[in-house]
């Protein structure tokens, strides 16, 4: 049986969400309740769960403080809230779970099936790049999580040179060397990437600004990227292209 507790400070939502859990995730107990953040450390290093479902807002503070004084634990954790966070952004690069409210069953059953399937280290890992990104998504440099088949890849985003689209997979060439596919489209990591020096340049690339070696003006435009592969720019990217690298420049 996987421990678990619910950190949420309305008692309607957190009733809600312990009915929902006991009723659809077998395997899964709630061994305790929180509503606030001094009252979720404590519980939560009274019990040792397994699974936190950690709401965002709380009455004194945000989930992220629960997490920043869980020294020496790394339980799964799924962020509840009732709306799109500013903090999501946050959320997305690390590869933790969320789930927005009101909550859907099948997400919910979907979110505890793969966090129980983490281990101790990777939970640890997920938190620590969460915590990372916390405090560096205002600049150029958070960690990018991918998850791959069997593995998670953590990536400051400075050492993708491109991300090329591969049917529904994209692909990442690094800035050592290496290419890692992952089962997302492209059209993910230019939302996720927006206002990080990544710009979809075509249908098929995007393109990390600061890794661009020169521009061939020859058959429509390329950006040479730093690994010397030609990226073509589309007709209908060019003139923002050519408007995002003079100002850059300036």
């Amino acid at each position: 049986m996987q421990k678990a507790i619910i950190i949420e400070d309305e008692v309607r939502s957190r009733e809600l969400l312990q009915d929902l859990i006991e009723a659809n995730c077998e395997g899964v107990q709630i061994v305790a309740v929180a509503g606030n953040v001094e009252e979720a450390v404590k519980v939560i290093r009274d019990h040792q769960p397994d699974l936190l479902f950690l709401d965002i807002e709380l009455q004194t503070g945000t989930g992220f403080e629960v997490l920043q004084q869980l020294s020496g634990l790394s339980p799964a954790v799924i962020f509840t809230t009732a709306y799109d966070h500013y903090a999501i952004k946050a959320i997305k690069f690390s590869a933790v779970d969320y789930l927005l409210k009101p909550i859907d069953i099948e997400e919910l059953k979907e979110a505890v099936t793969k966090v129980l399937g983490r281990g101790k280290e990777t939970q640890q890992h997920l938190l620590s790049s969460l915590i990372h990104n916390l405090g560096h998504l205002q600049n150029s440099n958070p960690i990018l999580t991918l998850s791959l088949a069997n593995e998670l890849e953590f990536i400051p985003v400075q050492e993708i040179i491109r991300i090329e689209a591969a049917g529904a997979y994209s692909v990442f060439y690094l800035a050592d060397d290496r290419k890692i596919m992952v089962s997302k489209n492209l059209k993910e990591y230019e939302v996720l990437l927006a206002g990080h020096n990544f710009m979809r340049v075509h249908n098929s690339h995007i393109i990390n600004l600061n890794k661009i070696k020169r521009m061939l003006k020859t058959d429509g435009g390329y950006a040479v990227m730093s690994d010397d592969f030609p990226v073509i720019i589309s007709p209908k990217k060019k003139d923002e292209f050519v408007r995002v690298m003079t100002n850059r420049n300036l």
